[in-house]
């Protein structure tokens, strides 16, 4: 921030919607920037159009950079990594799948579905590829990610809206820091 003001630059945000949406980003930290430009991008889109790339219009080191990039796991690299030099801290280990939180949030934000229909999409998307325990299991964390961490997106710097979903607390999503997660964790434990 310090430099970007010296040489009249900005500082552009590095985090992007799925990260707003389940808070995981540093208070303060992901916030000090001047611009979100991922911030209406779900990771999984990125993830795409990196692949997408690496695929279409790259060849040599830069495609092999990018396919790089998609094989290491997701991290805020906060901790140092481990003995044989691997990434202690894999993202989708604690908060889960983002592939599954993206569809969740696309259907509870943009469609308006409740957390029973949400499941109910998924199973049907995902058949295969997880169980419906382990849906469940992440559809509640969600949930409990999504509406307590909305603090975190009421300080969130400007950034464009992509897609059909955006949480700029300045435009489509208006809510409450202190809404209760226990309305919607009951919806969740309903579902057989």
């Amino acid at each position: 921030m310090d430099k970007a003001n010296q040489i009249g630059g900005i500082v552009v945000g590095t985090g992007d919607l799925s990260e707003l949406a389940l808070g995981w980003a540093t208070y303060n930290g992901d916030h000090m920037s001047m611009y979100g430009i991922n911030a209406g991008i779900p990771k999984t889109l990125i993830r795409y159009v990196v692949k997408w790339a690496a695929d279409h219009e790259f060849k040599g080191k830069t495609k092999n950079i990018l396919l790089d990039i998609l094989d290491t796991p997701v991290s805020p690299e906060l901790l140092p990594p481990d003995k044989e030099g691997k990434i202690k801290q894999k993202t989708e280990e604690v908060v889960g799948p983002y592939e599954l939180h993206d569809f969740f949030l696309y259907n509870t934000v943009r469609n308006g579905f409740t957390p029973d229909k949400v499941y109910y999409l998924a199973k049907i998307a995902f058949e295969g590829v997880y169980k419906d325990k382990t849906i469940k299991k992440w559809l509640e964390n969600f949930y409990r990610r999504f509406i307590t961490q909305q603090f975190k997106r009421s300080c969130i710097p400007d950034g464009p809206k992509v897609g059909g979903v955006a949480l700029s607390p300045r435009g489509d999503w208006r809510m409450p820091s202190d809404a209760d997660v226990n309305m919607w964790l009951n919806e969740v434990k309903k579902i057989d």
